[in-house]
């Protein structure tokens, strides 16, 4: 199928194009395979000169779309009763509103109503197709980038030779180079040095989707470790595995204990036996020791983010009835539960000296925030830029967050399915969380949480399309699209994305989740309806000083841009 097929109407002169913050531009719009363009006409406002392009929005962005038309001829009375019927059509109009996944609301006021639906049609079609190689990144080509150039910048064995320099307790497997083992998990896994590839097999079909235990993070500080699962297939009648049985307990040394933080209720466990799961018993697994922390993911972390954003696009709520509708929609609370659950983690391995499993359901979402939170707060080096790509990249892509299934919709979709839910974004917001309470200790902005969101929902580039590596490989994603990662390792986009406050802080960060010590992520909830949070106008001041002082700057060290302080701001 040909995209242009889809498209039936192309340019349309004289629209107008309306956003929230902004004066409102009328120019030319164009329909491509995968963009919608609007170049303004020549006038002298500052928002652009004839030729440039001021709206640039990809289709998979397009998150709903809501349409009226309106024929202005039947509403003019005696004035149109002696026009033709064509006369009365050519004064018709229309106005399409686009509510994107970036949570961007987009009204076009577009002059004639066939060519109103047209765009509405066309729009429509090109935002939901659902072959992963139609899409943008199959067809985008920078200039002077080469196609294989960053997809194997972080690669999951790189991070295991580092920890061979450390204890040599682990090997890497390639058990799974033909992911016949496990769909959803990368070709190779770290697993206990003991074990051979055969036992791994056994276990992978003891846990659900065949996501056997593997190694997530090594703590250097301990030589502790954290894993991660999905749960075992128990069932009513408590199968045993012992091969499973025997991968846990070779994590562990003579009479060490460990921790098993499940992230379901364990009602939801015990109830999870009666469709073929459950849990690690007490009886088959003597030294872990279980604890729930039920995490809310699916519908119902949906159904969240639906409503927070309604209640910030509502004008009309006094401050009264807006803390009651944020406190309503329980956002927060999730922010508040994961991050507690990750510090859990953190402290079993950093206080209690215990290797750590997590696992909830199918291991595939808060099983990864879970992991992923706690090397935030434990290792300095996931604090860094390049630390942080790295973790996305072998935490949630590698790891098998499914993206294609939990980005399909955002929070505007009238239509929804049972697997879409913003997993990520609540990852992305307990990062903010701990950015905003340790300033100095992150090295990167919220800049670059909210670029991580954006190209999770629609991007040019292939990093976050499709499932899991399986389904990349099947669609040749590394063959045919541009990595995201030498983009984002750019000069310039580094600079734009560097926290200006950083020092590297080698101790672990322990977030509060007191109320009020949690906050509203104001640079993206209410980003494209409210002025610039305060906050990020210093940040973006204080960065503007040390580029002025120091225009070569590189990472904190003896620079001498890190002799501004917050003093310096001051008149």
């Amino acid at each position: 199928m040909e995209l242009s097929e889809l498209i039936k109407t192309s340019r349309v002169d004289n629209v107008q194009l309306s956003c929230p913050l902004r004066p409102s531009i009328r120019g030319t719009l164009c329909i491509t395979s995968h963009h919608l363009l609007l170049s303004p006409r020549a006038s002298g406002s500052e928002e652009g000169r004839k030729g440039e392009v001021v709206l640039w929005l990809l289709h998979r962005n397009v998150d709903a779309i809501e349409k009226s038309v309106q024929n202005l001829g039947h509403f003019q009375g005696s004035r149109t009763r002696g026009l033709q019927q064509e006369d009365r059509l050519g004064s018709s109009s229309g106005t399409i509103t686009l509510k994107c996944k970036d949570l961007r609301v987009i009204q076009l006021e577009i002059p004639g109503m066939e060519e109103t639906l047209n765009i509405a049609n066309s729009i429509e079609a090109l935002s939901s197709l659902e072959s992963v190689t139609l899409s943008y990144p199959f067809f985008f080509r920078p200039g002077g980038r080469r196609l294989d150039e960053g997809w194997h910048l972080y690669p999951l064995q790189g991070y295991y030779q580092q920890i061979l320099a450390d204890t040599d307790a682990w090997r890497w497997s390639e058990v799974n180079d033909d992911f016949a083992v496990c769909a959803s998990y990368p070709p190779g896994a770290i697993v206990p040095r003991s074990m051979d590839d055969e036992a791994l097999k056994k276990s992978a079909k003891f846990r659900q989707g065949g996501r056997f235990p593997t190694l997530s993070y090594y703590h250097r500080k301990n030589g502790t470790v954290m894993l991660r699962s999905a749960q075992p297939q128990t069932g009513p009648n408590v199968k045993r595995c012992h091969e499973d049985e025997m991968l846990l307990g070779a994590v562990l040394e003579g009479g060490e204990r460990g921790f098993i933080i499940d992230t379901r209720t364990a009602q939801t466990a015990k109830q999870a036996r009666m469709l073929g799961g459950g849990f690690e018993s007490k009886g088959n697994y003597p030294q872990w020791r279980r604890l729930h922390r039920p995490l809310e993911r699916g519908r119902v972390l949906q159904d969240s983010f639906v409503r927070l954003v309604e209640a910030c696009n509502d004008p009309s709520l006094t401050v009264d009835r807006w803390l009651s509708r944020l406190e309503g929609c329980k956002w927060l609370s999730h922010v508040k539960e994961a991050l507690s659950t990750a510090c859990m983690a953190a402290q079993c391995m950093e206080r209690e000296e215990a290797c750590v499993l997590v696992h909830g359901g199918e291991g595939l979402d808060t099983t990864l925030l879970v992991t992923a939170l706690a090397q935030l707060i434990l290792d300095p080096e996931s604090r860094t830029i390049a630390g942080f790509q790295a973790l996305i990249e072998r935490e949630w892509l590698q790891a098998g967050h499914p993206f294609q299934l939990r980005c399909a919709r955002s929070a505007y979709a009238h239509s929804r399915v049972k697997q879409e839910a913003p997993t990520f974004l609540l990852f992305l917001d307990c990062c903010w969380q701990l950015g905003r309470q340790f300033p100095f200790s992150l090295e990167f902005s919220e800049s670059l949480l909210w670029t991580f969101f954006q190209h999770a929902n629609a991007s040019e580039y292939g990093t976050f399309l499709c499932n899991n590596e399986k389904e990349r490989s099947l669609c040749a994603v590394k063959e045919k699209t541009h990595s995201l990662w030498p983009f984002l390792n750019q000069p310039s986009e580094k600079n734009q994305h560097r926290n200006p406050l950083y020092e590297r802080n080698p101790l672990a960060i322990w977030p509060s989740v007191e109320p009020q010590s949690l906050q509203l992520w104001q640079g993206f909830f209410p980003r494209w309806i409210c002025p610039k949070d305060p906050a990020a106008e210093t940040s973006l001041t204080i960065q503007r000083l040390l580029d002025i002082q120091c225009p070569s700057r590189e990472p904190p060290g003896d620079c001498v841009c890190n002799l501004l302080r917050i003093s310096d701001l001051t008149p």
